[in-house]
């Protein structure tokens, strides 16, 4: 199954390719010491080679910082669900290794995955059970959580996402954004330190999207972490963090958004009818080689403030028909970056 929390011991059985990585000293008592101060998830070039020796994935290292709304953005084909199934421990990385919650994994799977939720490649459940008896048989398989408050639990995940008066009809009845639906409430059935989202919007309609966004928030609010692949950008912008963005396979940019917006420089562009003059005033105060143009000047902006240049271009007896300082948008950003569009149906 595709969707909902990655169920307890998941994959735990098989052989850890990282175990020889295991710390001699200290054990499971100074790991769970500093559980609490790691990052949610943290990987050291992990890579993933398919048979034929495509490189899906190629030496990344995420940093997930505890508590951020994390983006993860990239084009078609750039490894973003292939580095989410590796997390989770659906597929088996060719090399590298990863940590959740400040645990080695898959070692720790057992422990761990119970307090992940997790939604992938869109959700999957039985069709001819209805929604609450998917939710249920799910349930059942988590061996951390009490049977008796089943219902309590399932009826609950129900109503964040919307779908308490849909909860008897058959999964095979739903629509597309009733089936995303679905999937967030298996991932919320119980209260997570960790959510792991592959496109959590697709199939929902505007209203849909505003309550998902809301859900993120209130989960970020009670503490959990939450990762999130998205090809919405103003999703991404008004949510998240952090942002990391892939290109073929390899992670060229992680950090916050200002620092994204930062990467790709502010640029000034003055209107007069003095451009060399205004070129001249720029290049003093120390911005980017300014660009000349027919009705003005363009530059780097750089650390220099936006009303210093008002005040010596005015100074200088140089013309102002407008200043515009130009802050590149988020698609812009991703564009330059990947050298690519946002194709989504990864």
């Amino acid at each position: 199954m595709s969707s909902s929390s990655v169920t307890t011991g998941e994959r735990a059985g098989e052989p850890d390719p990282s175990a020889s990585a295991d710390a001699a000293g200290g054990g499971r008592a100074a790991q769970r010491d500093s559980t609490e101060t790691a990052a949610a998830i943290q990987t050291y070039g992990l890579t993933k080679r398919f048979p034929g020796g495509q490189v899906a994935v190629d030496r990344v290292d995420l940093v997930v910082p505890r508590g951020a709304i994390y983006g993860f953005l990239g084009p078609n084909g750039s490894g973003k669900t292939t580095t989410i199934r590796m997390l989770l421990g659906l597929v088996r990385p060719t090399s590298g290794r990863h940590e959740m919650l400040g645990t080695q994994m898959p070692r720790a799977a057992a422990d761990v995955l119970p307090r992940v939720g997790a939604l992938v490649e869109g959700p999957a459940f039985h069709p001819y059970l209805s929604g609450r008896d998917n939710l249920l048989r799910l349930d059942a398989g988590d061996r951390t959580v009490t049977g008796s408050t089943a219902r309590a639990r399932v009826d609950a995940a129900l109503d964040q996402v919307g779908l308490t008066a849909a909860a008897r009809k058959r999964y095979r009845k739903y629509s597309l954004g009733m089936r995303q639906r679905l999937g967030l409430a298996a991932a919320l059935l119980r209260r997570r330190d960790l959510l792991v989202l592959d496109e959590p919007t697709n199939g929902l309609d505007p209203q849909g999207t505003r309550e998902v966004r809301n859900l993120l928030r209130e989960a970020s609010a009670a503490g959990a972490t939450v990762f999130v692949s998205s090809h919405l950008l103003s999703e991404i912008e008004q949510i998240c963090t952090d942002v990391g963005v892939m290109s073929h396979g390899r992670l060229v940019f992680q950090g916050s958004l200002p620092e994204l917006r930062a990467a790709a420089g502010v640029r000034v562009r003055v209107e007069t009818s003095h451009p060399q003059a205004a070129a001249e005033v720029l290049t003093r105060l120390g911005t980017g080689t300014p660009e000349l143009r027919p009705d003005g000047v363009v530059a780097d902006l750089g650390l220099v403030p936006s009303d210093k240049v008002t005040a010596e271009l005015v100074a200088y007896d140089v013309d102002v028909r407008q200043l515009v300082v130009e802050r590149p948008d988020l698609e812009d950003l991703f564009v330059a970056l990947t050298g690519e569009g946002f194709d989504v149906d990864e």
